[in-house]
């Protein structure tokens, strides 16, 4: 029998940290990463997060996964310069997650408002401000 994600992610966590550290960085419940690891239905952004907090990149558990994730989101235009490790830099990833922040609000915006080329929102308040009027 094959191991799922959530057998294969155990392994990994266990041989790094303690199922109650981890728990505390994810700031989780034990029992919700135990119920991760006993499904296997992890989806591949708690994945990263489990990576990230245990340090450990699991592209290489899951390599289609990934491979998948990374066909379906663009690229944006920008280009990662790679460290001594051959690691992203922090500023690529920075300036991806603004990207993808950006085109998610402006696509809340044109969820609630489908005028939003009339109609400016402040995102924090909600406020609607019509433009045409200035």
């Amino acid at each position: 029998m094959t191991p799922n994600k959530g057998d294969v992610i155990e392994r990994v966590v266990r041989k790094k940290i303690g199922i109650s550290e981890l728990s505390r960085k994810l700031q989780v419940s034990r029992t919700a990463i135990y119920n991760w690891f006993e499904n296997g239905q992890i989806n591949l952004e708690t994945i990263c997060k489990i990576g990230q907090a245990i340090d450990h990149d699991f592209t290489n558990e899951f390599p289609e996964e990934f491979a998948n994730a990374q066909n379906l989101s663009p690229d944006f235009g920008i280009t990662p310069t790679e460290n001594k490790d051959g690691a992203k830099s922090v500023d690529y990833w920075i300036n991806k997650y603004i990207n993808l922040l950006e085109q998610y609000n402006d696509l809340l915006l044109d969820l609630s408002y489908p005028n939003s080329k009339t109609n400016s929102v402040d995102l924090k308040t909600g406020i609607s401000e019509n433009l045409s009027s200035h």
